[in-house]
């Protein structure tokens, strides 16, 4: 059985994410379990992640969901971020997008990138930003 779909294809939020995921190298879009994620070989974000709790109650607040390095993990939990449910027990966590700083929003997606694209697209997206 297919999973419903849980955000709105028109969400602003999802749109500004969107245009931040895309662009790194070899990146595409596809919806999962209901949800947007963004992908190389492996899926390197998430839109819209919820506890256990609200996802039984039904609930999708905008959320971004990334894999990082245990250390920067960690900290990010000690901000207030949050495990989501099913993908936080592999490392996952996850940000509200409601009151975002979206330069931090950019440096999660380009650090959860990193953590699962091609070493190949890693370089690509070092080739982009200007030397220092």
């Amino acid at each position: 059985m297919a999973h419903p779909l849980m955000f709105d294809a028109d969400d602003p939020l999802l749109a500004r994410l969107r245009r931040i995921a895309l662009a790194m190298p070899g990146a595409d879009e596809k919806v999962s379990h209901g949800r947007p994620a963004f992908f190389t070989t492996k899926v390197f974000a998430y839109y819209a992640s919820t506890t256990r709790q609200e996802h039984r109650d039904g609930l999708h607040p905008p959320r971004l969901s990334v894999l990082l390095e245990p250390d920067e993990r960690l900290a990010l939990l000690e901000e207030g971020a949050i495990e989501p449910a099913y993908l936080g027990a592999s490392g996952w966590v996850a940000i509200d997008l409601a009151d975002a700083d979206w330069e931090r929003v950019a440096e999660l997606i380009d650090s959860s990138f990193r953590v699962t694209a091609p070493k190949r697209l890693i370089a690509e997206l070092d080739a982009r930003s200007p030397a220092a």
